[in-house]
Order: structure tokens, then sequence, then C-alpha cells
């Protein structure tokens, strides 16, 4: 048997690797996708393009103004005069915020009333335009005590220290903010996730376009072996993706690696137990490549909206919630995290690993059984 499935084996790889498009779809393509999504998958909100509409033009309003574009923030590239400048700025996207200050705020502001003035925000982005109206209202608040603390000096003569609460944050894992220390991992996931899914189903239904499925099925080989000798090439060749994909995160992006190696590699092997067991099935339920790539993401656009990886599932509808219990890679997006920035072990990853480890085992023998159907 062992014989038998390490022909399979040796002529799959054989197979794989001596055409170079597909020597370039394994190790290439994901290369170039973690370097692209490395940088390009951040979600911090910097530098915010920012148009000032000062009709005060006083001391106070220039202090205020000047509060936001010396933040990280804000960059202030416009100073308008008018409504139509103002619209139009935002129509086009050149700005994201217009600070409008109104005539009377500095008066507002000598005379210890109540000054307000307005933060105008294109938010066709919800999400980034709510972090920046936090950052805007940060400042303010900044700039308010600040006010209150010179006011009290001057009466005084003497330093002032404006009374609230000190306030000491320490962040846990993530200790600079990074949001690509938090995505990074997850396209990791994402990676290994499509390859090992559409090599492992285009190859069993390449066999099948040039005529090669029929010579297979009529050999000594049993289905039991020629499953694993389809499988297992594809695992290694996932794993060995893995690695890579590791090294660069480490060693390119500086992502930590707090955990452990081993339950690592050993929750990203009973992953792959589902994976590989979506692609045998795709691949018994398609005639031809094109079919089994549609299929392929077919599976793959949900599994990743409901994984967690982009959207938090809490802020999903109750039902959805439900539905992601079902996800696989929901469970890896946990453990890779967990063991990229927390470096949590199986103690605390085991719910994770059990669930992999359940849904891996029933897609595999599902998908076998589906597989032995075909050839018989």
């Amino acid at each position: 048997m062992f014989e038998r499935v390490k022909s399979i084996i040796v002529k799959e790889f054989i197979q794989v690797f001596r055409d170079p498009r597909m020597r370039t779809m394994i190790f290439v393509s994901p290369l170039i996708q973690v370097l692209v999504f490395g940088y390009a998958a951040n979600m911090d909100v910097k530098n915010v393009p920012t148009a000032v509409y000062d009709l005060d033009n006083t001391t106070e309003s220039r202090d205020l103004v000047r509060a936001f574009d010396f933040s990280r923030y804000f960059n202030v590239k416009y100073h308008i005069a008018t409504d139509a400048e103002q619209d139009r700025l935002i129509d086009k996207s050149r700005v994201s915020a217009v600070l409008r200050l109104d005539r009377g705020f500095g008066r507002a502001v000598q005379g210890n009333r109540s000054a307000s003035f307005q933060v105008v925000l294109d938010a066709t982005d919800s999400n980034s335009a709510g972090i920046v109206l936090g950052y805007a209202g940060q400042i303010v608040d900044g700039w308010s005590a600040r006010r209150i603390r010179e006011r009290a000096e001057i009466g005084s003569g003497r330093p002032v220290e404006a009374p609230g609460v000190d306030v000491r944050v320490r962040t846990w894992f993530n200790e600079n903010l990074e949001s690509t220390e938090y995505y990074l991992p997850g396209v990791i996931a994402l990676i290994v996730t499509v390859m090992s899914l559409l090599l492992t189903a285009m190859a069993i239904v390449r066999e099948k376009e040039i005529g090669t499925m029929e010579q297979l099925i009529v050999s000594p080989l049993r289905p039991i072996e020629l499953i694993l000798g389809k499988i297992l090439p594809f695992a290694l060749i996932a794993v060995a993706e893995m690695c890579m994909l590791i090294v660069v995160a480490v060693f390119w992006f500086a992502i930590p690696l707090r955990g452990s190696l081993a339950v690592l590699f050993g929750s990203t092997v009973i992953y792959l137990l589902t994976t590989l067991g979506i692609g045998l099935f795709i691949s018994t339920v398609s005639s031809t490549q094109q079919e089994a790539m549609l299929s392929t993401f077919f599976f793959f656009f949900p599994a990743n909206l409901l994984s967690g990886f982009t959207y938090p599932i809490r802020n999903m509808p109750m039902l959805i919630q439900y539905v992601t219990y079902l996800n696989p890679l929901r469970y890896y997006l946990v453990i890779l995290r967990g063991v990229f920035l927390k470096g949590t072990g199986v103690s605390i990853l085991w719910p994770q690993m059990a669930a992999l480890l359940v849904y891996g085992l029933a897609v595999i023998v599902l998908a076998s059984l589906r597989f032995r159907k075909t050839l018989g």
C-alpha cells in the first residue's frame, strides 16, 4: 500500500513542478499576495486630507486649526472661503474632512461662553468617518483643557493644573496599535485556504480532462490509496507555503510570533483536513478546471466574509453569528492570531482545535465517500 501511495505522490509532484505556470502559482503568487496585502491591509486612519473653512479668522480659531494640523491624524491641505469650494472638494474626494469655524467663535471663547464649530466629514466609509470623528473630539478636548489652564494661569499669575482624571492606557498584544499585525495572520490563513482548495480540486479534475483518470481507476490502486496519493502532496505544498509566509511576516513585516510553532503547524495540519476535503468534494462535482475554480470561489468568498477577517463577527446579526460557527476558517483565524499576537497555547485554543478536528474528519470522510462513488 505504501509503495503504491508513494508512487502516486511522486507522480503528483512531477506533474505539478514540471509546469512553470503551476510553480509560479504555488510559490510566487502567495509571496506576491502576502507582500501586497501586508502593505495594503491597513485600517489605520492617519493624515486625513482636510480643508479649513475659517470665517472667524481670529487668534482662537487659528489656534484650534493649528492643533488639528499638528496632530498626526489631520493634514490641512486647503484653506477655502465659500460653500461651493467645500462641496467641490468633498464631491471630488480631495478632502475627507472640513473644519468650519463661523464668525463669533473667538469672541465666544474670550467671553467664557460655549463656542462651537463644525466638522464636515465624507462618511462614504462609515467606519473611517467614525474613527476620524473620535480623533476630532480628542483634539478639541485637549485644546479646551489647555485654554482653560492658560486662562487660569493668567488670572492667578502662577501655573495651574487643570483638574481631571489621569488616564494611563496600557495596550496588550499589539502595543503600537498597528492594524497590519492584526490583519497579516488573517492574510496567511486566506492564502493557505484558497491555495489548498484550488490545488486539490483542479489537480483531480485535470486528470479527468486529459483522460488519465480512467487509467488510475483500472490500476491496482484502491480508492483510499488514490485519495491519499492525491491529497498528501498538496498538504505538503500547503505546509511549505505556510513556512514561506511565516518567514515573510516575521522577518519582513516584523509581525511578532509569540506562540509555539508546534501549535501553529499542528493546527494548520488539522485545518488542511477541511480544505483538502472540500477540494476533493469539488473535484467530484466538476468536469472541467473552470468549473472547479468557480466552485472553489463560490465556497471561499462566503467563508471569508463570515470568518471575522474583515468584519467583526460580534457586529453581525445574531442569526449570521450562529451561521459563522459552521465556518472552519473562523476557528483557524482565532488560532493564528492567538499564536502570533498573544502567544496562547493548546490550553486556551483547544476548543478551536477540537472544532477544526471534528469538521476536518467529517469533511474528509464525506468527500472520500463521494470520491469512491464517483470512481465506481
